[in-house]
C-alpha cells in the first residue's frame, strides 16, 4: 500500500490533512465558504493508483472515463473505455484522462475517503482521479459541488477565483468558463491538498505529468430529489377515489374547466400533497434515492455461494465488509442499500448501523444480530454480492 498520512482525532481534535483544523473549525469556517490550502496534507503521499493502473482502468468497460485534448484552440472529448491506442491519438495534443468512483476498484481508494468521514456518507459522491500530461487539464469551469483536490504525481497549477460572471464559452464539448479572471495561483506539489466550495471558479494546469485525485460531494438539484419523491409516490402509493360531480349542472361553455371542477381536482390533489409531507414516505424516498447505484454500476455474486448457514458460521468467525461499491445507510430505524430497502428488526439494528458508518462489522457485532429475519436480508446481500465475508 502506498503510504499515506495516519487518520488522526475526531471533530474535538486537529486533524493533520486539515493543517491542525479540527473537523469542527473546518467545518464551520470554510466549508461552503471559502478555500483552504493544506500544504503537506498528506505526507508521502504516493496516491492509490500508479500512473499505469490509471491508464489500465481507463481501459475497462466498467469504470466511467473520460480523455479530454486540447491543440491550440480545439478541445475534444472522448468517453471512454479506450485503449492504448487511444492514447497513442492524442500524443500531439495536451490531454489528460479523467476516472470517477476509484473507490470501486482499488481498497486504498478507498481507505482514502476514509479521511473525510466526518461528512456524512450520503453527501459523499465519488474520489476521481485525473492523469495528465505537463499543459495539459479541463479548461476554467465551477462545480456546483464541494471538493478536495489532492495532489498525487507531480506538480498541478490551480488558478481560483470567486467571480460572479459564469457564462459558459460556446462550441466546444466542455463546460468551460467564457470569461475566466484568474485571483490566486497555487501551485501543488504531492501531498498538498485544496478545497474548493461550490461555485468557486477554478482551473487546473499541470506543471508536469501528474495524477490529481478529487473528493468529490453529492449536492443534488432541488428538481432532481422532487423527481426522486414523485416517481417514488407513483410506484409505492395508491390513493382511493375517483371523480364525481352529482352535483353537475348544465353548461354554457362545454370547453372550459370550469371553477367548479377545477375545485374538486384541487381536493383530489390535496392527498398527494399530502403524501409528499408524510416525513415516513421521505425518509424511504430518501434511502432508495441516495444509496441507488450509478447505471453503469454492477455487482458480481459469489463463485460458490455458501449456505445461510455457513455463511452465518463464516460471518461469526471473520466478520463481513461491504462490497467497494456498495452504499449503504440508515434514518429513523431503517436501512437502505444499493436503492433498496433492507429488512433489519429493531432489535437488531444498533448492531448493524456500525456496518454502514465503517463498512466492516467485526465477528463479535455479527454473532449479536438475533432475529432471523435480519441475518436472512444480510444473507440476501451476500447473494447479490453488495458484501463479503472478512
Amino acid at each position: 500500500m502506498k503510504k499515506t498520512a495516519q487518520k488522526t482525532g475526531g471533530k474535538n481534535h486537529g486533524l493533520a490533512h486539515l493543517g491542525g483544523l479540527t473537523a469542527t473549525q473546518f467545518m464551520r469556517t470554510h466549508w461552503q465558504k471559502k478555500p483552504l490550502l493544506i500544504r503537506n496534507a498528506f505526507p508521502d503521499f504516493a496516491g492509490p493508483l500508479t500512473k499505469h493502473e490509471v491508464l489500465e482502468l481507463a481501459q475497462r468497460e466498467d469504470a466511467e472515463s473520460r480523455l479530454i485534448a486540447r491543440s491550440g484552440k480545439e478541445w475534444t472529448l472522448q468517453h471512454g473505455p479506450f485503449t492504448r491506442r487511444s492514447f497513442s491519438a492524442v500524443k500531439r495534443a495536451e490531454w489528460t484522462v479523467l476516472i470517477q468512483d476509484t473507490q470501486h476498484f482499488s481498497g486504498e481508494a478507498h481507505d482514502l475517503l476514509a479521511y473525510f468521514n466526518f461528512i456524512p456518507h450520503a453527501r459523499v459522491e465519488d474520489l476521481m482521479v485525473s492523469y495528465a500530461i505537463p499543459g495539459a487539464g479541463v479548461g476554467p469551469h465551477v462545480d456546483t459541488y464541494d471538493v478536495f483536490l489532492l495532489q498525487g504525481l507531480g506538480r498541478r497549477r490551480w488558478q481560483i477565483s470567486s467571480q460572479q460572471d459564469l457564462r459558459l464559452k460556446q462550441g466546444v464539448p466542455l463546460k468551460m468558463l467564457a470569461h475566466f479572471r484568474a485571483e490566486q495561483e497555487l501551485v501543488l506539489e504531492t501531498g498538498d491538498m485544496l478545497y474548493l466550495p461550490p461555485g468557486y471558479a477554478h482551473n487546473g494546469i499541470a506543471d508536469s505529468e501528474c495524477l490529481t485525485w478529487s473528493v468529490g460531494f453529492r449536492a443534488p438539484s432541488q428538481q432532481e430529489v422532487s423527481i426522486a419523491l414523485l416517481d417514488y409516490l407513483r410506484d409505492e402509493i395508491a390513493f382511493g377515489g375517483q371523480y364525481r360531480d352529482p352535483d353537475l349542472l348544465p353548461v354554457a361553455y362545454p370547453g372550459e374547466i370550469n371553477a367548479a371542477m377545477r375545485r374538486r381536482f384541487a381536493g383530489m390533489f390535496k392527498e398527494v400533497v399530502r403524501a409528499t409531507g408524510s416525513r415516513a414516505h421521505q425518509t424511504r424516498c430518501l434511502g432508495r434515492y441516495l444509496t441507488d447505484p450509478k447505471p453503469h454500476v454492477f455487482f458480481d455474486a459469489p463463485d460458490a455461494v455458501l449456505s445461510m448457514a455457513a455463511f452465518r458460521r463464516a460471518a461469526c468467525r471473520r466478520g463481513i465488509m461491504l462490497d467497494l461499491k456498495t452504499r449503504f445507510l440508515y434514518a429513523d430505524g431503517l436501512f437502505f442499500m444499493n436503492g433498496g430497502d433492507v429488512p433489519i428488526e429493531v432489535v437488531d439494528s444498533r448492531f448493524l448501523r456500525p456496518l454502514a458508518d465503517a463498512r466492516t462489522l467485526t465477528p463479535h457485532a455479527v454473532a449479536l444480530v438475533s432475529r432471523p429475519s435480519s441475518f436472512a436480508a444480510l444473507y440476501g446481500a451476500y447473494t447479490n454480492g453488495y458484501l463479503h465475508v472478512g
